[in-house]
């Protein structure tokens, strides 16, 4: 300890209280860190990938309903090759490339105390940086399971995130620890999802392994938000589907669950069988029990191709000829 370091005091009263901004509510905030962890091969990447992608676009995010504009972002990836596989995914999910910028590693690898990052957020003004994975980016001589070691290095990222305003997202793998909550399955040092404001976990259901959820494990900003699926398909590509009614200790152990898209489907099916025609308020009320959205109940109306018919100065929803026959 250096006892010749001058005494500062900071007085609460001189404390002028801000409101944290977000990039997706509750789930990523502007200036703070964000990790997203998973097992190998869980969908992570191609996750963040999709985000960028959307986020370049100023597209909504799901569950969202902060109006967006399009953003700049850095992505740097030491696991995936730029020209093969990262820019192939951007244009599988219509990117704006133009507002995705890749530090250049091939003459000195990148790391989380480098000064070109801080360079490169100023230059391209980027809202958003993704490093992939965490692990490669810690530093060559550091022990990331060493607290002492990783500690100033994950107030460093901090700072830069609070610096710039900017959201930066960790993306980690899970240690192998089978059993452990949550937030222990972190690779290395608790204090790495310790300095986190959010972590994201995301996994596969076991039952329809297609299927992936990311959940919130750590919220310290906002009420955890539900967890999100979204679909993996080989034929289809990637598409979110919307909220999972699934623990994050269910998604851990590869437990299934049913989603809320799923849940509002079967609630229609079961309501509108042998083409009744039912009330549009009614059908709202009983989606309200069971804890489904209005928004979840018209995206499940939308695949079902469910029809909107007014009689008498009120709606009704009536499934189609087609869907009938398939209930």
């Amino acid at each position: 300890m250096d006892n010749n370091v001058e005494l500062e005091l900071i007085n609460m009263a001189d404390v002028e209280a801000t409101e944290v901004e977000w990039l997706w509510y509750p789930y990523i905030p502007y200036g703070k860190i964000t990790i997203i962890q998973g097992d190998p091969g869980e969908g992570k990447t191609t996750l963040v990938l999709n985000l960028a992608a959307m986020l370049s676009k100023g597209q909504e995010l799901p569950e969202s309903y902060n109006s967006a504009e399009p953003i700049n972002i850095i992505y740097q990836t030491a696991e995936d090759g730029l020209s093969d596989t990262v820019k192939p995914r951007l244009v599988a999910a219509n990117a704006d490339y133009s507002r995705i910028t890749v530090i250049d590693e091939s003459k000195v690898e990148l790391s989380l105390t480098d000064e070109r990052l801080e360079q490169a957020i100023l230059r391209t003004q980027a809202r958003l940086v993704i490093l992939d994975p965490l692990q490669a980016y810690i530093g060559a001589n550091v022990d990331m399971h060493r607290a002492n070691e990783i500690r100033p290095i994950m107030k460093h990222i901090a700072d830069v995130a609070q610096k710039y305003n900017c959201s930066i997202v960790l993306v980690g793998h899970l240690n192998k620890a089978m059993g452990m909550k949550s937030s222990y399955r972190s690779l290395g040092s608790i204090d790495i999802p310790a300095s986190a404001r959010s972590v994201l976990l995301v996994g596969r259901i076991k039952d329809n392994p297609t299927i992936r959820v990311m959940a919130q494990v750590k919220s310290s900003l906002a009420p955890e938000g539900e967890p999100i699926a979204f679909e993996l398909n080989k034929e289809t590509g990637f598409r979110f589907i919307g909220k999972y009614d699934i623990s994050v200790d269910d998604l851990l152990n590869g437990t299934s669950s049913v989603s809320k898209v799923e849940q509002a489907e079967k609630l229609l099916k079961d309501e509108l069988s042998e083409g009744a025609a039912i009330p549009q308020k009614q059908l709202l009320f009983k989606a309200q029990i069971r804890d489904i959205s209005e928004r979840t109940l018209n995206e499940a109306k939308k695949n079902l191709r469910v029809k909107s018919v007014k009689r008498n100065d009120k709606w009704y929803w009536q499934l189609s000829k087609e869907e009938c026959n398939t209930v």
